[in-house]
């Protein structure tokens, strides 16, 4: 898609009638964000589908997390420290769990700030350390005392992502309701972060979307296009578009293709009020308020420290099943 020559043609935007509600109704992505509820198990069924190389296996093999504790893996990070495997115990007093989420996150960070996202797919220490932070917030979510107590122990700074992180998952927890342990869906690894982040500022500098907006979408939308199923009403790409839609505000491109699906986003939330008025656009993209919410929340934490978006592309894909949650993609 020619997105820089091809001239923009301003239209009212146009209700999103049977989109309803995003991908992301069916999954826990981004830090265990499940998407807007009301979608049934039958209807968010997808057709099995074998992974790329890349991608790990979907709901029908993919593996508990949780419940499972598991030994703490050896470090092959440049710091030499040890470093959660992908199953680690959860903490369930308030001291231990504060201390884990300041002890993890400053490993990330550090382990962000060393790599080189220009190099493409991440280190091992920083998916780790990603993952076990993702699963510390979603821990947290689902024990509303335990976090209060632990959050009144952090450092300002650390306390103010947490309450961001945690009342985003349960913004749109409330709506999900959980699906068929048989369900299978399909997913593949996530472009890398750097070529996204090309993309998100690209739009930007076009449409005047804050980068971090559109990143926050396409977090919460598909998990940075983890998720390859469209939705239950045919919403389509990594961002998400009803066809209809599409084609009023894709400009010519492909739905499926990243850099086309950020433009047409960027597009169409600038048709319907960004950046003058983001809840507004956001709400028009996806009418639910926890939607919105949760995707300004998210877009605040990148503002505030940009290792923000690293950490997020490197969380993974969950889907909650009446037989409990289970992780789709990320290291084994």
């Amino acid at each position: 898609m020619d997105d820089l020559r091809r001239p923009f043609r301003a239209r009212p935007p146009q209700p999103r009638t049977g989109r309803g509600r995003t991908l992301a109704c069916l999954l826990l992505v981004s830090a265990a964000v499940a998407g807007t509820g009301g979608c049934g198990a039958t209807a968010t069924t997808a057709a099995p589908s074998s992974p790329s190389p890349a991608s790990t296996p979907t709901s029908a093999s993919a593996k508990a997390t949780d419940a499972v504790p598991s030994a703490t893996a050896s470090a092959g990070a440049s710091s030499g420290q040890a470093l959660p495997a992908p199953g680690a115990p959860l903490p369930t007093d308030p001291a231990r769990l504060a201390t884990a989420l300041r002890d993890t996150t400053t490993a990330l960070n550090a382990a962000i700030d060393r790599w080189r996202p220009s190099t493409g797919a991440p280190p091992r220490d920083v998916e780790l350390l990603a993952l076990y932070q993702q699963r510390l917030y979603r821990h947290a979510a689902r024990h509303r005392a335990l976090a209060d107590r632990a959050f009144a122990r952090l450092p300002a700074a650390l306390a103010a992502q947490a309450k961001d992180n945690v009342s985003a998952l349960r913004e749109l927890l409330a709506l999900t309701r959980p699906i068929k342990p048989s369900a299978v869906f399909k997913v593949q690894a996530a472009r890398p972060a750097a070529e996204l982040l090309g993309h998100f500022r690209r739009a930007e500098r076009r449409f005047g979307v804050e980068w971090e907006v559109l990143a926050s979408v396409m977090f919460v939308e598909t998990k940075f296009g983890r998720v390859r199923a469209d939705s239950h009403a045919g919403a389509q790409g990594p961002m998400q578009f009803m066809p209809a839609t599409w084609r009023a505000y894709g400009m010519g491109g492909d739905v499926q293709n990243p850099r086309d699906a950020v433009m047409g986003a960027a597009n169409y939330l600038h048709a319907s009020g960004a950046p003058r008025d983001y809840r507004r656009a956001l709400h028009a993209y996806n009418p639910s308020q926890a939607y919105v919410d949760a995707v300004l929340l998210h877009a605040r934490q990148m503002r505030r420290d940009p290792r923000a978006y690293y950490a997020y592309h490197n969380w993974q894909v969950f889907v909650l099943t009446t037989a409990g949650e289970r992780r789709l993609t990320g290291p084994e």
